[in-house]
């Protein structure tokens, strides 16, 4: 068949490079311009080829034998993902990558601090991807979102603590949570009583409640959420008094002035 017919054909469907014997190179240009995928039916492509199907197509690098490492640097560029087909790749190229998408680091074979935190900072869930991150790297993502808690396996107790702190609805991701755990959530977050409401015994929730709101050191926070959480009320034997007569009752000179305040701003 003439050369030119067969080009033609190629043109319309570049896919019949496959079957073609002893291609020219023409051919296998216009092929893999349709198309860059095509290199993988190309037996030793030039540089050329090669260069013309990755700027095409960057997920042909997987089709690339020898990839030159500016060929690498190109497809990571412009598709972070296509780390997938690089061989232990380098953390030049990992952070190219971290630049699109956090997730980048799930190809980083024992990521340094700073490569786990830039991924983090990118997307707080690339967290996920992980393997058994530090305390302080726990702690650096849920800071930037208490959901970051979702995707860590094995966080640390004190990980659970902050999450609640920044925000109470942390603890729908703590599995096999005991009263132990309940107090110790509910004494960093009054509004943790919505998720346990009928959980712990007055007495227990008093106590708790006794011991964060007598300290001097009691946070304005604390005080004006136990003030405004609807779940923490006598009608639901979690508290035997009124709220603000509990405070009077036990809170310290600063948690009582913090109440004053909140109680005037409500009025």
């Amino acid at each position: 068949m003439r050369e030119d017919k067969v080009l033609e054909m190629i043109k319309i469907n570049p896919i019949v490079i496959k079957n073609i014997e002893n291609p020219s190179d023409e051919m296998k240009l216009m092929a893999i311009k349709k198309d860059g995928i095509m290199i993988r039916y190309i037996k030793n492509p030039t540089s050329e080829m090669e260069y013309l199907a990755i700027q095409n197509n960057p997920r042909v690098i997987e089709f690339i034998k020898k990839p030159t490492y500016n060929m690498k640097k190109h497809v990571v560029s412009k598709l972070w993902n296509a780390l997938e087909f690089i061989e232990n790749p380098s953390e030049e190229l990992i952070i190219i990558g971290m630049k699109q998408k956090g997730y980048a680091i799930k190809y980083a074979e024992n990521p340094s601090e700073k490569l786990q935190k830039m991924a983090i900072e990118k997307d707080y869930d690339s967290i996920k991807y992980i393997e058994n991150p530090s305390e302080e790297i726990q702690f650096f993502a849920i800071r930037i979102n208490y959901v970051a808690l979702r995707y860590i396996k094995n966080a640390t107790l004190s990980a659970e603590i902050l999450a609640i702190r920044e925000n109470e609805s942390a603890i729908r991701f703590i599995e096999n949570i005991d009263d132990n755990k309940k107090i110790l959530f509910l004494k960093s977050n009054a509004f943790v009583m919505k998720y346990i409401i009928n959980d712990l015994s007055r007495d227990s929730v008093e106590m708790a409640f006794k011991e964060v709101l007598s300290k001097e050191t009691v946070s304005d926070k604390y005080v004006r959420d136990f003030i405004n959480c609807d779940s923490i009320n006598e009608r639901y034997g979690n508290i035997s008094m009124d709220k603000i007569v509990f405070i009077y009752k036990y809170g310290s000179k600063t948690c009582k002035k913090i109440a004053v305040d909140e109680k005037l701003n409500m009025m």
